[in-house]
């Protein structure tokens, strides 16, 4: 009660100040600094609260639904969510369906259904499986909506608040990719923050690009021992990672390539009639990815067909057929781009020194159509994410540091209508 006094009090104060339209956008910034740092022990308890509702892949509804109600009771009416189950919440410009900056936090976790997310706390520690990827993202956009409205600023461009589905693995940016190609807000759009990740230093600016993909072999099969000689699908699979394993990669802009999984037969005394190989294939250039791509495609065709010219006939060949499991393209937003000298500018004046890093995030598909694009990290420290031991501190001096950082560096995009050439 007496925290939301002084904060009236302050917006009184405000504006009873005068109405200096060259003084007016550092008065806002000084109050939004002040009211972003007093959310800092209610983003904590948010933190908790969101990460303890599950959001496995594809089934984030719960944490949306949650998400909405939070949104809604921060102050902004235009709250819901899209075809695809992303959480939309507008903060209006006053200007007529104009241009549009979005501020996105992922909404699932790798985790699936049936997981233990309890929050187990100890002093500035808190312990759960997707606490710091992403529920820490989500609550920090809360406590910069929950100010930016307190103060009641205006800005040249709406700013389009989004809690993304889809985010993590298989979930293949597909809600981001829907906000973007598909929903309604997709022609107005002209710049992109992404919060995820905790290093309040880190601004990805690159984004990692990803072709994945799941390739069956099949063949006839038969008996190890008197149907020896048959072709064998396990050949044509070992022969592709060989041919994988060959392919000359650069070391900038860095290029990956992974043999993860194989599967397939029925018993050690068979022929097995099929074997699967699923693979990632990664590089922060989307012709380097592509090249990547048709080199793996080709070395498992060729693999087929020398598996059929040394133990093939009539009707008794092995195939490769491949399915595309995962497509994230690469990009960059480019360090001379007002977006990046902005955030670059805005965390220096909060004691950190900008990191210009290459991932994959929500980011990669804003980049990949020309919009400006950053994700940010939210401040505090984490290790072990992804896996059930994560854990998330944070430091109180600090983590409101990078918490006001953020809230600058949205404004001011907001206040500059940033925008670049859309593909």
């Amino acid at each position: 009660m007496i925290a939301t006094w002084i904060r009236c009090l302050a917006l009184v104060v405000f504006l009873g100040l005068g109405t200096s339209t060259a003084a007016s956008p550092a008065r806002h910034e000084q109050l939004l600094h002040r009211l972003v740092a007093e959310q800092f022990e209610r983003s904590v308890a948010d933190t908790i609260a969101l990460t303890e509702i599950p959001a496995p892949p594809f089934a984030e509804g719960d944490r949306a639904n949650a998400f909405v109600r939070m949104l809604t009771d921060a102050g902004l009416a235009d709250v819901g969510r899209d075809r695809e189950g992303n959480v939309l919440a507008l903060l209006p410009s006053g200007r007529r369906r104009g241009n549009v900056v979005v501020v996105a936090a992922h909404l699932d976790s790798v985790f699936p259904g049936g997981t233990d997310v309890r929050v187990r706390r100890s002093g500035q520690r808190l312990t759960a499986p997707g606490v710091a990827d992403n529920a820490r993202g989500l609550a920090v956009l809360l406590a910069v909506v929950r100010s930016m409205v307190s103060v009641g600023i205006q800005t040249q461009t709406d700013i389009l608040f989004v809690g993304t589905v889809g985010e993590e693995g298989a979930g293949d940016l597909r809600g981001v990719r829907y906000l973007l190609t598909e929903g309604e807000y997709r022609e107005r759009v002209t710049a992109f923050i992404a919060l995820d990740g905790i290093n309040p230093a880190r601004v990805v600016n690159r984004s990692v690009g990803s072709r994945r993909y799941r390739s069956a072999f099949s063949g006839p099969g038969g008996h190890s021992y008197s149907a020896f000689g048959t072709v064998n699908p396990v050949h044509a699979l070992a022969a592709t990672v060989t041919s994988l394993q060959a392919i000359a990669v650069p070391a900038t802009p860095r290029t990956t390539y992974s043999a993860s999984i194989i599967s397939g037969g029925t018993s050690v005394n068979a022929i097995p009639a099929e074997a699967v190989l699923e693979v990632d294939l990664r590089s922060e250039s989307q012709q380097h990815l592509e090249q990547l791509e048709a080199s793996y495609l080709s070395g498992a065709a060729s693999a087929v067909a020398t598996e059929n010219v040394a133990r093939g006939s009539a009707g008794r060949l092995v195939s490769v057929t491949h399915q595309l499991t995962g497509n994230r393209p690469a990009g960059e937003t480019s360090p001379s781009h007002p977006l990046v000298a902005l955030a670059v500018q805005s965390l220096s004046e909060h004691g950190f020194q900008a990191q210009l890093a290459a991932a994959s995030t929500d980011s990669n598909i804003p980049m990949s159509l020309g919009i400006p694009a950053l994700t940010l990290g939210v401040g505090g420290r984490s290790e072990g994410e992804h896996s059930l031991s994560e854990w998330l501190e944070l430091p109180q001096s600090e983590t409101q540091r990078a918490m006001q950082a953020i809230a600058l560096i949205i404004l001011r995009a907001a206040r500059a209508g940033i925008a670049g050439p859309r593909r």
